[in-house]
């Protein structure tokens, strides 16, 4: 298990600091139906990651992802596919990042955050922690090296759990903050998304670029041994 976790700690960090999601929650805790609808983006979220992880359990668990307790050729090519990809999105969001001290642009559906109803707010959840590509690719990341230790199912199933839970710190931060300071909590919040959407860019790239490191890094030593 302790193997498992090293691998997928920087991984769920990753997810947990994605600025998106935070931003998000933060709009829809400013709304009259801001606590339902923050718990509900929370449990879309953690249903979204769990059923990718699961999913990538699964198959990898069919396909041998570790052999004779050394991880699989093909988990470590993949590993270095995410990279790359992650390593291309990295420069996407460099190339695209705001210039001359611009504000950065949130998503234009984030308007419309005022009218969500708790079921839409779910499936936000789950489209930014499943859908996301790059939240996509490290949950992908993360399943597979949860898989290539050999840990059993049970402990397999514990590591994804705590994968979850860490990478779901981020977006429940700002519900963590609203629902424990109430009415004190407007300006907290409001800096912390202020804060987040001018560092989008950066968070993004840096994040992009040092899980793009170690998951080439693995996939390199992998295949060398």
């Amino acid at each position: 298990m302790g193997q498992a976790i090293g691998q997928i700690l920087p991984l769920a960090i990753g997810v947990a600091l994605s600025p998106v999601p935070i931003v998000a929650v933060v709009l829809m805790l400013s709304t009259p139906d801001g606590a339902s609808n923050g718990r509900a983006f929370l449990l879309g979220w953690v249903v979204g990651l769990s059923v990718v992880g699961a999913i990538v359990l699964l198959v990898s668990s069919g396909a041998d992802a570790s052999q004779q307790g050394a991880p699989a050729d093909w988990v470590s090519w993949l590993k270095l596919i995410l990279g790359l990809l992650l390593l291309e999105a990295a420069v996407r969001r460099w190339r695209s990042r705001p210039r001359d001290g611009r504000p950065a642009e949130l998503p234009k559906w984030m308007q419309t955050v005022d009218r969500f109803t708790a079921g839409r707010s779910a499936a936000m959840g789950v489209a930014l922690a499943a859908i996301n590509p790059k939240n996509l690719l490290l949950t992908v990341g993360a399943a597979a090296a949860i898989a290539q230790t050999g840990l059993a199912a049970g402990g397999q199933v514990g590591a994804l759990a705590i994968f979850v839970a860490i990478a779901t710190l981020g977006p429940a931060l700002p519900v963590g903050i609203h629902l424990t300071m109430r009415e004190r909590s407007e300006r907290a919040l409001a800096g912390l998304q202020e804060w987040m959407a001018a560092h989008n860019a950066a968070i993004m790239i840096v994040i992009c670029l040092v899980i793009a490191a170690k998951l080439i890094g693995d996939a390199i030593a992998g295949l060398s041994a």
